[in-house]
């Protein structure tokens, strides 16, 4: 089942590509529509669609304008639009298709295959990684920029959540940003040494310095500040 959702500002295009999707395509799932692209992107926040079908030309925010709220892209994107001059630039956002409009149900179908072909990829590209998750030397997978790095979860500082995304702190590194909610990396470090001290943060234990009781906040190692929420204040007097 592909889950996409829909974003044009005119409410008969959307109801034109809904029809034909309905009628034409088959497991695919209309997970909302949108007029406005500010609230599609609110919408995103808390849920993964596989492609966004997107407009061009809206008033306030045009589809380029919108591609630039996602630093890192967990969705496919197909422009629908009735101007063939946007082409090139839609190439050079890595678009996985650019339907013209009024939109021919061929196209639409070849589009729609296209992107359960580019799932199905992922799905075995995701059974891979989780294989390797497995290593001998216990080290975690992290997928960045089209690759896999190895990392020792002993080198993990702690982990940072923002919707959709979560930068990872390493020992001396750069951070690394990922397209991963928080909760789905904390899933793959080890229970003993990790602990989510608040919805956004989840932190290395062995490297905690000190807490601040009145306060309510940890110091790591490298003197990063972290607060601890009251739900998880008592859990986390537990864990040390």
């Amino acid at each position: 089942m592909i889950k996409i959702i829909l974003i044009d500002d005119e409410p008969k295009a959307i109801k034109s590509l809904e029809w034909e999707i309905n009628n034409y395509c088959k497991d695919v799932e209309i997970m909302a529509t949108f007029s406005k692209p500010k609230e599609a992107i609110t919408y995103m926040q808390h849920n993964d669609p596989d492609a966004v079908f997107l407009d061009v030309e809206m008033p306030g925010m045009d589809g380029f304008q919108f591609l630039d709220h996602f630093k890192q892209r967990h969705f496919c994107v197909v422009f629908v639009t009735a101007y063939n001059q946007y082409a090139l630039k839609a190439i050079k956002e890595n678009a996985m298709d650019y339907l013209l409009k009024p939109i021919d149900t061929e196209d639409l179908i070849i589009t729609i295959e296209k992107l359960k072909a580019n799932k199905k990829n992922e799905r075995t590209y995701d059974a891979l990684e989780e294989r390797l998750r497995t290593d001998i030397n216990k080290r975690i997978a992290i997928p960045v920029e089209g690759k896999l790095l190895f990392i020792d979860p002993e080198n993990i500082t702690y982990c940072e959540g923002d919707g959709n995304y979560c930068k990872i702190h390493i020992d001396n590194k750069k951070p690394l940003l990922i397209s991963k909610k928080l909760k789905e990396v904390h899933a793959s470090l080890p229970a003993s040494d990790f602990f989510r001290v608040h919805n956004s943060y989840v932190i290395n234990l062995k490297q905690v310095s000190e807490y601040l009781k009145t306060d309510g906040y940890i110091i790591l190692d490298n003197a990063k500040k972290i607060p601890v929420s009251r739900s998880k204040k008592s859990a986390f007097l537990d864990k040390i």
